[in-house]
C-alpha cells in the first residue's frame, strides 16, 4: 500500500474507489477461474458434453456480457449506482450457483449466458464510479491505470490459483468461487446509492422522476427522451465508433490463435509460452499507474500515437519473426504498447460523455467496443485456414495502423470536439 499511495494521489483512494478495485479484481477472478481454467475440463472430462456445449456456453457468456451493458449503462442512471451494481451481482452468484449444481448442458448453458448478463454492469458502473471520483482532481487515466490492474490481475490470477484447489472433485472449487462472490456481494453494499449520494465531491447519478412511473409507457418515455438527449449533446467524430470497434477486434484476432502460434511456429515449450505471458503482461501492468499518471499530466493525444503505432510495428514483426530472443523484444515492446493504451483510450472517451446520460453513452460505447472481441476469434480462425498462420497477426497489425490513422484524423480534428 506505501508503494501504491506513492504512486497514486492519496484523495483518490476513497472507500468506494476501494470498494470498486475489489469487486473488479474478484469478478474478474471468479471469471478468469471458470472460463480459462474450470469450465473446459469439468464440462468436457466430468459432465461429457460436446464441444458444441462448450463453445455455445462460452460464446452466450460473451455475448450476454457484450449486448446488456448498454441497457445497464442506462439503468446506472435511472435506479442508481448500487442497485445497479448488486443486481448483476446477484445475478452472476446465482449463474455460478446453477452451474456448480447442474449435470445438464441446458442448465450449464444457462448459468454461463447468466454470468454474461450479470457481469455487463460491471464496466460501465466502475467507469461511472471513476469519472465521478475522479472530477475534482482530473486524474481519471491514474484511476484507469489503477482498474486495469485489478481487472488484469483477477483474470490473470484466477485460472492460475484456481488450480491449486482441483483435488479429484470440482465441488470445493465451485463452492470457493461462490464464497468470493458472496464477499463481492457484500462489498457493492457499501457503494453510494442514487439519493443524494457522493463521491468526492460530485453526485454520481442526478435526481429523476421513478423509472417505474407510468408503467411500460413511462419506461419508453424515458428510453425516447434517453435516445433524444444523447443525439442533441454526443458531438464525437464519426470515426470514433469504427474505432471503439476495430480497438478490440485487433486484440480478438490473436486471442484463439496465440498459443497454437507460439507451440507450432516457434516451437516454444509451455513454460517459455508462459514466461512469455508473464513477461509481456507484467510490463503492461508495471506501466499502467505511471502512464496514468503521464496522461493526466500532459493528455492522451501522444500515448495512443505512440501505443497503436508501436503495437502495429511489434506484433508485425512478431507474425514473420521466428528468432526468438527477437519474439521475446518484440513482446516486450507489446506490453509496452498496451501499457500505453489501456488507461489512455478510455481516459479520452471520458472527455467526450455528455452530461446526464454518461452512464448510457458509457454502456453503448462498451457494446461497441466489445463487439471486437466477438468478431475477432471468429475472423481469425477463418484467415488461419485460408491463409495461413502469420495471417491474423498481420491483420491485427494492420488494424493497429488503421487505429494510428483514425486517431491521427481525430486528434486534428478535436477543434469540433466538446472542450473539457
Amino acid at each position: 500500500m506505501e508503494i501504491t499511495t506513492k504512486l497514486v494521489n492519496k484523495k483518490l483512494l476513497t472507500p468506494t474507489f476501494i470498494c470498486l478495485w475489489i469487486i473488479m479484481f474478484l469478478v474478474e477472478f471468479v471469471k478468469g477461474a471458470l472460463i480459462v481454467s474450470i469450465l473446459p475440463v469439468y464440462m468436457g472430462d466430468v459432465l461429457k458434453l460436446s464441444a458444441f456445449a462448450i463453445g455455445l456456453s462460452f460464446s452466450l457468456q460473451y455475448i450476454g456480457d457484450n449486448v446488456f451493458r448498454s441497457p445497464a449503462g442506462w439503468f446506472i442512471e435511472r435506479v442508481g449506482f448500487r442497485l445497479t451494481m448488486m443486481m448483476g451481482l446477484l445475478l452472476t452468484f446465482f449463474a455460478v450457483l446453477i452451474i456448480a449444481m447442474a449435470d445438464k448442458m441446458g442448465l450449464i448453458v444457462l448459468g454461463c449466458a447468466l454470468i454474461g448478463v450479470g457481469t455487463a454492469p460491471l464496466w460501465p458502473c466502475v467507469l461511472m464510479g471513476i469519472s465521478a471520483v475522479t472530477r475534482e482532481n482530473n486524474n481519471f487515466g491514474t484511476a484507469m491505470g489503477v482498474i486495469q490492474i485489478s481487472s488484469l490481475g483477477g483474470t490473470g490470477s484466477g485460472p492460475v490459483i484456481i488450480n491449486f484447489f482441483v483435488d479429484g472433485s470440482y465441488q470445493p472449487v465451485f463452492w470457493f468461487l461462490l464464497a468470493l462472490m458472496g464477499v463481492v456481494v457484500i462489498v457493492s453494499i457499501f457503494l453510494p446509492g442514487k439519493a443524494k449520494q457522493k463521491i468526492g465531491s460530485s453526485e454520481l447519478t442526478p435526481e429523476e422522476p421513478s423509472l417505474w412511473e407510468g408503467g411500460a409507457r413511462g419506461i419508453l418515455r424515458n428510453v425516447r427522451q434517453s435516445i433524444r438527449h444523447i443525439k442533441e449533446n454526443l458531438h464525437v467524430s464519426r470515426l470514433l465508433f469504427p474505432a471503439l470497434f476495430l480497438q478490440t477486434f485487433a486484440i480478438g484476432l490473436l486471442t484463439p490463435v496465440i498459443t497454437l502460434f507460439v507451440r507450432t511456429e516457434l516451437d516454444l515449450s509451455p513454460e517459455a509460452f508462459s514466461a512469455l505471458l508473464v513477461t509481456g503482461g507484467g510490463i503492461t501492468v508495471i506501466g499502467l499507474i505511471p502512464i496514468g499518471r503521464l496522461v493526466d499530466r500532459y493528455g492522451t493525444k501522444w500515448f495512443l500515437h505512440i501505443g497503436f503505432s508501436l503495437a502495429a510495428v511489434a506484433i508485425g514483426m512478431f507474425a514473420v519473426s521466428r528468432s526468438i530472443p527477437l519474439v521475446w523484444f518484440l513482446v516486450i515492446l507489446i506490453g509496452i504498447s498496451y501499457a500505453c493504451i489501456l488507461p489512455t483510450w478510455d481516459t479520452m472517451i471520458s472527455h467526450m460523455l455528455p452530461e446526464g446520460e454518461k452512464g448510457t453513452v458509457w454502456g453503448l460505447f462498451l457494446t461497441i467496443q466489445g463487439s471486437g472481441m466477438v468478431v475477432g476469434p471468429i475472423v481469425s480462425g477463418k484467415m488461419w485456414d485460408m491463409l495461413g498462420p502469420s495471417a491474423p497477426f498481420m491483420a491485427s497489425a494492420i488494424v493497429m495502423a488503421a487505429l494510428f490513422l483514425v486517431h491521427l484524423i481525430m486528434s486534428r480534428q478535436k477543434s469540433s470536439l466538446p472542450r473539457v
